[in-house]
């Protein structure tokens, strides 16, 4: 037996297998052992404590590359995003990021329902069913003003009261109305061509101007300044703060002016007639920045966008039967719809960028409108006559709609400013028919 001081250094191999039959043999670039022993019956599971056994290693395949493995490879990539994100990304890319996320995971939303019938109806025995004329507004202070005849009536929506602010007596009659911005005062439109502001708390007549040479079919009021359009073709400008309150005429139609409407900033006044042209002035000008006579009848519905300044949408007669958008910035027209009916009336929600539309013939009815899309959202009918008047609450949730067959119809249309829930449908039977007068 040999001592520890004279025992070779080397490598324990098992038994039969002496250093000189163990070469290293080079095999694309990786390395295999190779005994020239034969092969034992039994492959040998003996092992030094040093050198453990490798009969189930892939050493022989070490240096090789595996086909690629679709699950790690996406496995890979996973990782490699998750490291970036956490350290790399900004907070602003993370930002971003989750909220891509959060869009692609959120369901589309139903579309709104809107309910197809009235909640609230009133008799308005004597509303005339003429097209020139504007005889129903909804203050600021929630209270709606309607022309009937030779008389103005109030209803308070808030307590459902009617209030007979005044008669005119047998020999003029009602053709306009329309409230200040803050609610306090009402002007009147009369036949004979004058025009009365009345305050509307007091009924009590304060002003009455003339200036035009027959009926006052529309009205329109700034922060300031009232705007009066007459069949004579003109449109006055009033201040009531100055003595002499007529201080501008507006020469441009050839034909009753009918639709008037200040922009929400108070600098441009779109008027329409029954000369098929849309005029625009601006605020300390006697004529107009912009005619616009692509309509091919009377322009009575004009309404501004709330949401988009220098954004204007009007509405051709019976002829016509489109509505177009333009961009009063330019003069250029945007886009028409052809609706196939009269377009009587416009107006733009300030909730939602929703546009709603009165017709006359020959199908009476009112349409509320996506924009820019203009998609339909909802179509109502009721009215048995052409859907002359229009009006918007205070609040942007309801309108009101008068026709020449002597109804108004309450309708709730547009949601909240805040929520933008779907309004309940209280239905017709719940608050009943009432008369105005």
């Amino acid at each position: 037996m040999d001592s520890p001081q004279t025992r070779k250094a080397g490598l324990n191999l098992p038994t039969g297998m002496s250093e000189t039959s163990l070469r290293l043999e080079s095999f694309s670039g990786s390395f295999r052992a190779i005994s020239n022993l034969s092969s034992p019956s039994k492959s040998s599971t003996c092992s030094d404590r040093f050198i453990p056994c490798r009969s189930s290693s892939r050493l022989h395949t070490f240096g090789l590359n595996d086909k690629a493995s679709p699950v790690k490879e996406g496995g890979n990539e996973a990782y490699a995003r998750w490291w970036w994100w956490c350290t790399v990304a900004s907070e602003s890319q993370q930002e971003h990021v989750a909220w891509v996320s959060n869009e692609s995971l959120t369901p589309p939303k139903p579309p709104r329902k809107v309910p197809k019938t009235p909640h609230k109806v009133l008799d308005a025995p004597s509303l005339q069913d003429d097209f020139y004329l504007n005889l129903v507004d909804w203050s600021s202070q929630n209270v709606l003003a309607v022309g009937l005849g030779t008389c103005v009536y109030l209803w308070s929506a808030s307590n459902s009261k009617v209030t007979k602010l005044c008669d005119l007596g047998p020999n003029d009659g009602v053709c306009s109305v329309q409230w200040t911005k803050e609610g306090s005062y009402l002007s009147i439109g009369t036949n004979l061509g004058r025009v009365q502001v009345w305050d509307g708390t007091q009924c009590k007549r304060v002003r009455t101007m003339g200036g035009h040479q027959t009926r006052t079919g529309v009205l329109a009021w700034n922060s300031r300044i009232l705007a009066s359009g007459s069949r004579d073709r003109n449109i006055l400008q009033h201040d009531l703060r100055v003595s002499n309150d007529c201080i501008s005429k507006l020469v441009g139609h050839k034909s009753e002016v009918c639709g008037l409407k200040w922009s929400n900033d108070d600098r441009e006044l779109a008027s329409g007639g029954n000369d098929n042209q849309l005029l625009v002035w601006n605020q300390h000008s006697q004529q107009p920045a912009l005619r616009l006579t692509e309509h091919t009848a009377a322009v009575k519905a004009i309404a501004w966008s709330p949401h988009q300044s220098g954004l204007l949408v009007s509405g051709g007669g019976t002829a016509d039967r489109c509505i177009r958008f333009w961009n009063t910035t330019n003069g250029h027209q945007l886009n028409s719809i052809d609706t196939g009916s009269q377009v009587c009336n416009l107006a733009w929600s300030k909730n939602v960028n929703e546009i709603v539309s009165t017709h006359g013939y020959s199908q009476n009815q009112i349409m509320v409108w996506k924009y820019p899309s203009m998609g339909k959202v909802a179509t109502l009918t009721g009215h048995s006559m052409r859907v002359l008047y229009l009006a918007m609450s205070p609040d942007g949730q309801t309108i009101v709609t008068g026709a020449g067959d002597e109804t108004l119809r309450f309708w709730n249309v547009f949601p909240s400013v805040k929520t933008h829930t779907p309004v309940k449908d209280t239905g017709l039977w719940s608050l009943g028919r009432t008369q105005i007068r």
